[in-house]
């Protein structure tokens, strides 16, 4: 099966059945190179504040900055970064509620309009999909540069293929195994995945050659910023990132997945669709209400009221 078709159907039987922020194909490096296919972001005991700022993700640097919900600060005294990201972060995070911006004297200063609750998340499952375990590419460097870091607090191997035991020595003990059944939303768990050292420092795998692989070290607290900037990323992003396909033949299913009924299968526009298609149908793509979708059945918040806090004489400010 198609690791896209097998992804998105994975996607929605753990929407429909887990509590989780669900989001797929996110950067999971701190030095390196690495995506993650899906990443589950258990919510944690602040998550309703964390809900009530924005259904974005919230800039890294700006949660960073040296800005409070208090007095108001010029914002290039703010920032410990290029002044180009500075600005990006600045201008995100003014847009998206979490600073208020207001001029004075021919300058712009801001302010939270919020605090950050840096416990909005608990656990991140990270799922790394390999429907053909025959077909692994890249997957034990994969599985071991996870572990190895331990961004995550679990990392699982999800399959449709049946897992014989040379397939269990090749994949970390650390790492659980799902087989997933796309046909039917089975998922059988194999093997529990054990609990990373995420507290502590990690090891990221940089690049592997014969005879040599190099690796950095990173420390807690880095790995404590990277994790909440993969939880951030996953709450704004969520997984129904893929275009519906411009074709009559293509039509989402009840999970928004796009579906052909001439290949018979779900299908990726970008890669499958279009005059090259012998099936293929001009059309407009199918409208699909995804923000819907996923907050009917996720605790994402798509329309928060804001948690936006005045400070007495801020309207004054000129």
């Amino acid at each position: 099966m198609r690791e896209f078709a097998f992804e998105l159907s994975l996607c929605a039987s753990l929407e429909s059945e887990r509590e989780d922020v669900l989001s797929r194909q996110l950067g999971a490096a701190v030095h390196g190179r690495r995506v993650v296919d899906v990443l589950l972001v258990d919510p944690g005991p602040k998550f309703d504040e964390r809900t009530a700022i924005t259904p974005e993700s919230i800039p890294d640097a700006a949660i960073e900055a040296d800005v409070g919900p208090g007095r108001a600060r010029y914002w290039k005294d703010a920032f410990d970064c290029h002044p180009d990201r500075a600005e990006r972060a600045m201008e995100a995070a003014c847009e998206r509620g979490f600073f208020e911006r207001e001029r004075r004297g021919g300058r712009t200063y801001v302010r939270q309009a919020t605090r950050y609750p840096d416990d909005w998340f608990g656990d991140l499952v990270a799922v790394e999909n390999k429907p053909d375990l025959d077909r692994p590419g890249d997957l034990q460097r994969q599985l071991r540069t996870d572990v190895a870091l331990g961004l995550a607090d679990r990392v699982v191997l999800a399959t449709a293929s049946h897992v014989t035991g040379a397939h269990r020595n090749r994949i970390p003990d650390e790492v659980g195994i799902w087989r997933y059944h796309p046909e039917t939303g089975e998922r059988e768990v194999l093997r529990e995945a054990e609990p990373l050292a995420v507290d502590e420092p990690g090891i990221e795998i940089i690049e592997e050659h014969p005879g040599r692989t190099d690796v950095r070290v990173v420390s807690a607290e880095r790995k404590a910023r990277a994790r909440r900037r993969l939880a951030e990323r996953a709450y704004g992003k969520g997984w129904r990132t893929f275009d519906q396909p411009p074709c009559a033949r293509c039509a989402p299913d009840g999970d928004g997945v796009p579906h052909c009924e001439w290949k018979g299968r779900a299908v990726r526009a970008s890669d499958e669709c279009g005059a090259d298609c012998d099936g293929h149908e001009e059309a407009e793509p199918a409208d699909v209400d995804a923000d819907g979708l996923r907050a009917e059945r996720t605790p994402w918040e798509p329309d928060p009221d804001g948690r936006a806090r005045r400070q007495a004489g801020l309207d004054r400010w000129g």
